[in-house]
């Protein structure tokens, strides 16, 4: 299966889901994310504000939000600026996201773990995203600890990774916890 049918795919199932199947999945997905070791030990964490078809991250930034130092990205051309998350401060923008607003922007080597988003992954920690390349290049220049999440229906057998392709360390669905490979921190 190629990237665009599993984009495809994973859109489709996702159509299926209702209100209470998409906050049980997010309550269970980020209860397995907060009990990981690296989690407790991370004080400088990127998320994103999810999209209506993604899982949904609110709960989480709303939990962590003045507790640990959370950011999120804002599209800047091509590539993706991190600034810190405040709920006060967002705005709609590129791709209809909430997006940081002002000029704090803030170095990827202060990042200890990416959460990050995702079409589809496999048990490798390759990923799907939605075709643009963003997080495939924020991701070539750090070495924090990548963290994918995502539905269980999410995780599929094999993607064909291409050279510019970064895959995550952990893939988090709410049945699985999958380590892909050691972070070289």
């Amino acid at each position: 299966m190629n990237k665009d049918q599993i984009r495809r795919r994973v859109k489709a199932r996702k159509s299926l889901l209702d209100d209470n199947e998409r906050l049980r999945a997010a309550e269970s997905v980020f209860e397995r994310l907060q009990q990981l070791a690296a989690f407790a030990v991370s004080n400088h964490i990127l998320a994103y504000h999810s999209l209506p078809d993604e899982l949904s991250t609110l709960a989480f930034l709303n939990r962590w939000h003045g507790t640990k130092n959370l950011y999120l990205p804002r599209v800047n051309g091509v590539n993706l600026d991190i600034l810190p998350y405040n709920p006060a401060n967002l705005r709609i923008g590129a791709f209809h996201i909430d997006e940081p607003t002002g000029t704090d922007t803030t170095d990827v080597d202060t990042i200890e773990m990416i959460i990050v988003p995702a079409v589809a992954y496999d048990a490798h920690g390759n990923r799907v995203g939605r075709g643009r390349g963003f997080y495939d290049r924020l991701l070539q220049s750090t070495r924090a600890l990548k963290v994918g999440v995502g539905y269980d229906f999410q995780l599929v057998d094999e993607i064909d990774a291409e050279p510019h392709d970064v895959p995550v360390d952990i893939v988090i669905t709410e049945s699985r916890t999958i380590i892909t490979r050691r972070s070289k921190r």
